[in-house]
């Protein structure tokens, strides 16, 4: 494949997550308040966003195989369709069962996200996978970026309106995938990887990891899950802590967003390329886990919106570095035919932290609108510390290097 056919596959891949994000991100920061209206307590929206992450991480591994035997492109397809079926039944939820089913579809759709990634893999040299990777998730970025506000202004229109309206967008979304976005597989490398992939059930891969600790993968799966905790545990209570403390309404809260989105686009964009260039994969990493860090143990101490602005920028920067990395180097790690396997047992890490992480932070909010904050902030202290058990993973030898070396 050459580097343009690279490139245009990437750009199809960063619009049709650019527009996917938009609908999901205008939905996610008005659920809370949706709930509240219907009665429910910080730990009935803490279940409401771990639901999400049930059926991800039930799904995820699933769709990493399907992709990995029939295509990146179906998987994603599917995913959309879910997605845009999840908004409609938003827009019309009149109860809390009815956000717990929506929820519940969406995460479905959404274990899809490791094969975005692998597709990320596949459309990529090794040496340009983290900033292939660095792109793609510099458009969901944006997605979330402008989502939030665009969800904002739809509630103007009415309740419904964020739900049809990310309806809308999903469908559209669709349209334009099945148009333009290509397979990233041909049908002959999916046919000899099926057929050399060992068959791996998501506990026989789960325990794998487990069971081999000091591992390179399992290392960085483990530092990806404790990541993953902490930074949902933010987004569990995030939206509830800028309305309890700053008085934030459903048309006020796409603001903020809008603004730490807007510095985790160009952090992901612009920067985490020449980032890694400079420092490398590693280091970038752990520079990472120390600002989610800093971010987590300083937002608690803003004591007007302006120092909130401030401090809440160490978020979008350390995850900007921390999670397309880590993914990056998961993939180098991996066999190239399981890759798509492999990316979906990280995801299922992922999604156990997506499950626990709203549902801890939420019951502890009802006590304390402040501890969350320091624990997960103490947590990725010791993140930070474990980075320091990865190495970089040596380049293979060029194949006529190779051969001198064996003599």
């Amino acid at each position: 494949m050459t580097r343009r056919d690279s490139l245009r596959r990437l750009s199809i891949l960063m619009a049709t997550v650019l527009i996917d994000m938009i609908g999901f991100s205008m939905v996610l920061t008005q659920l809370p308040f949706y709930a509240e209206r219907f009665g429910a307590s910080a730990s009935t929206v803490g279940l409401l966003i771990a639901i999400f992450a049930l059926a991800q991480l039930a799904s995820a591994p699933l769709w990493g195989r399907f992709s990995d035997r029939y295509g990146r492109r179906p998987a994603i397809l599917s995913g959309l369709l879910a997605s845009a079926v999840a908004f409609l039944l938003f827009g019309l939820a009149n109860s809390l069962w009815m956000l717990f089913v929506t929820r519940f579809v969406q995460g479905f759709g959404g274990g899809t996200i490791g094969v975005v990634q692998a597709y990320v893999s596949d459309s990529s040299t090794p040496e340009n996978r983290a900033q292939g990777l660095a792109w793609v998730t510099a458009a969901a970025s944006a997605g979330v970026m402008v989502g939030p506000k665009l969800g904002s202004l739809a509630f103007g229109l009415g309740p419904s309106a964020p739900g049809f309206l990310a309806a809308a967008f999903c469908l559209l979304n669709l349209a334009f995938a099945w148009k333009w976005l290509p397979e990233s597989r041909s049908a002959s490398d999916r046919e000899r990887d099926a057929n050399q992939a060992e068959p791996t059930l998501l506990f026989q891969a789960l325990l794998r990891i487990v069971a081999t600790p000091k591992a390179q993968i399992s290392t960085l799966m483990t530092i990806y899950a404790l990541a993953m905790l902490a930074f949902m545990s933010l987004n569990g209570i995030l939206v509830l802590y800028l309305k309890h403390t700053f008085g934030l309404t459903e048309q006020t809260i796409g603001n903020v967003y809008f603004y730490i989105a807007g510095m985790a686009f160009v952090m992901r964009a612009a920067l985490l390329g020449l980032i890694v260039r400079r420092f490398g994969e590693v280091r970038t990493l752990r520079l990472g886990a120390l600002f989610v860090a800093l971010g987590l143990l300083t937002i608690p101490l803003a004591e007007s919106l302006l120092a909130l602005y401030l401090v809440a920028l160490f978020i979008p920067i350390g995850t900007s570095l921390l999670f397309p990395t880590t993914t990056s180097m998961v993939s180098k790690y991996a066999k190239k035919q399981e890759t798509g396997q492999t990316l979906g047992v990280q995801q299922a890490f992922g999604g156990l932290s997506r499950l626990a992480g709203p549902i801890w932070a939420t019951a502890v909010f009802e006590f304390s609108t402040t501890a969350p904050f320091f624990i997960t902030g103490g947590l990725m202290l010791a993140v930070f510390l474990y980075t320091f058990r990865v190495q970089p993973r040596p380049e293979p030898l060029p194949p006529k290097a190779e051969a001198a070396a064996a003599q």
